[in-house]
C-alpha cells in the first residue's frame, strides 16, 4: 500500500488503484455520518475533489490522488457510513481509479514513511 499526505491509502489491484482513508484519518474525523462518492466514468485529475465525507466533528473532501477514470465506487459506505470507522483499511474503500501511469505511485509514501508522518 501507498499513502498520501492527505491520509488516503492506495492499494494496487491489477491495473486499478483502490483509494480509501487511513485509520488515523477515520479516528480524527470521529463518527462518520455521511459519504458522497463520485460517479463511475468520471475523469479526474490529481487534486480534484471527488468525494465528501462528513462526521459529527467535520466535513472533509477526498481528493483524487492521481489522474484517471473512476471505474467503481463502494456503495456500501454511502448506505452505511459507519463502515469508514469500523474498517477504514478494508471494507470502507471509497473508489477505484484506472490510471494511465502506474509509475506515478512511486511518488507516494510507503507504510513506514506514513507512520513517521503521523507520529
Amino acid at each position: 500500500m501507498k499513502y498520501t499526505e492527505d491520509h488516503e491509502w492506495l492499494r494496487i489491484d491489477g491495473d486499478l488503484v483502490v483509494v480509501g482513508i487511513t485509520e488515523h484519518a477515520s479516528t480524527a474525523l470521529g463518527d462518520v455520518v455521511f459519504v458522497e462518492l463520485p460517479e463511475v466514468g468520471t475523469m479526474v485529475s490529481k487534486g480534484d475533489e471527488v468525494a465528501v465525507i462528513e462526521s459529527v466533528k467535520a466535513a472533509s473532501d477526498i481528493s483524487a490522488p492521481l489522474d484517471g477514470e473512476i471505474v467503481e465506487v463502494n456503495d456500501a459506505i454511502e448506505d452505511t457510513p459507519s463502515l469508514v470507522n469500523d474498517d477504514p483499511l478494508g471494507a470502507a474503500w471509497f473508489f477505484k481509479i484506472k490510471i494511465d501511469d502506474m509509475d506515478a505511485l512511486d511518488d507516494f509514501m510507503d507504510e513506514d514513511e506514513y507512520k513517521d508522518l503521523i507520529e
